[in-house]
C-alpha cells in the first residue's frame, strides 16, 4: 500500500514539473507563430494559466500556500526574463496578473483540499462506529 501511494505521488510530482516546464516555455521560448495565435486578451491568459496551473501542482505538493509563496517570484521571474528576448518586453500588469491567478488557484486547491478530507474524514467515522457510508449498520 505505501509502495503504490509513493508511486502515485511521484506521478503527481512528475505532472506538476510538467506543467511548471510548460509555464517557462509558454512564457520565454514560445515561438512568434504561436504567439500570433493568443487571443489577445494576455492578462487574462497570464491569469487562467496560473490559475490552471496551481491545483494541478498541489496534486503533487498539497499545500496551496507554500506553492503560492514559490510561484509567486518564479511568475515575476518570468516576466522579468522575458526583457532577454527581443520581441518582448516585461510587462508589470502581467506579472501582476499571473500573481493574482496564483493566488486565486491556491484559494481553490485549498478549498477542494479541505473538502476532500472532510469527505474523507466523514465516511472514515461512519465505518468507526459501525455503519457504512450510506448509513446502515454493519
Amino acid at each position: 500500500m505505501i509502495g503504490q501511494k509513493s508511486n502515485s505521488l511521484f506521478g503527481w510530482r512528475l505532472c506538476a514539473v510538467l506543467v511548471m516546464a510548460a509555464l517557462i516555455v509558454a512564457s520565454l521560448f514560445l515561438p512568434p507563430k504561436l504567439e500570433q495565435l493568443r487571443t489577445g486578451h494576455w492578462e487574462v491568459e497570464h491569469f487562467l494559466a496560473y490559475f490552471a496551473a496551481v491545483p494541478i501542482i498541489c496534486l503533487g505538493w498539497p499545500r496551496p500556500f507554500l506553492v503560492a509563496m514559490s510561484l509567486i517570484p518564479v511568475a515575476a521571474l518570468l516576466e522579468v526574463l522575458q526583457c532577454l528576448k527581443p520581441d518582448h518586453s516585461p510587462n508589470f500588469l502581467a506579472a501582476l496578473s499571473s500573481i493574482g491567478g496564483v493566488l486565486a488557484g491556491a484559494l481553490l486547491a485549498s478549498f477542494l483540499i479541505r473538502a476532500w478530507h472532510l469527505q474523507y474524514a466523514s465516511r472514515g467515522r461512519n465505518t468507526l462506529v459501525g455503519t457504512s457510508a450510506d448509513g446502515s449498520a454493519t
